[in-house]
């Protein structure tokens, strides 16, 4: 007689299984159904987003009309450049440095020289003009690297310059 209900049991139980998947694959592609037959909105705003997110990364430059699509797409970007000044276009030398230079020539990162004036001496043999073009330009030398512009692109000619005047003056 037990035998009898564990075989009713397991009938029920199978058919209560079969069931809900029956259930389960009906909501399935009830699902697919409503979701493909809904409208779509199309806006500008996204596919504004789609086509920033497939336009090509670079750009391949060749022959004349590469050297000329070159030369404007670096125009504009020394036009972006110039519209954002670094530190509000401040000329203050001693705030540049604290702001931006010293991080380096603090601590004597990346082979820097300190605000010592023994550490300044072959450079200060150079001449200012060429302290000022390393600054501005970028150097790599054996005593270490100097990033242009300190390695923020925004400052300008003229804020390197108070800085590195500035560091010049302070030499202890």
């Amino acid at each position: 007689m037990l035998r009898h209900h564990d075989l009713v049991f397991m009938r029920h139980f199978s058919m209560v299984i079969g069931g809900l998947m029956l259930l389960t694959l009906v909501l399935i592609l009830l699902g697919i159904y409503i979701n493909n037959s809904a409208e779509r909105e199309s806006t500008g705003v996204s596919e504004a987003r789609v086509a920033e997110r497939l336009r090509p990364v670079g750009a391949v430059y060749a022959g004349d009309t590469g050297r000329a699509a070159m030369a404007a797409a670096a125009e504009a970007a020394r036009q972006a450049a110039a519209s954002q000044v670094a530190y509000g276009g401040s000329t203050d030398g001693g705030f540049i440095y604290q702001q931006l230079c010293g991080a380096c020539h603090t601590s004597g990162a990346g082979g820097a020289p300190t605000l010592a004036r023994a550490a300044w001496t072959d450079r200060i043999a150079q001449g200012p003009e060429t302290l000022l073009r390393h600054a501005i330009e970028g150097y790599q030398g054996s005593a270490g690297i100097m990033p242009a512009r300190g390695g923020n692109p925004s400052l300008t000619d003229e804020q390197v310059e108070v800085a590195v005047t500035w560091m010049l003056d302070n030499l202890q």
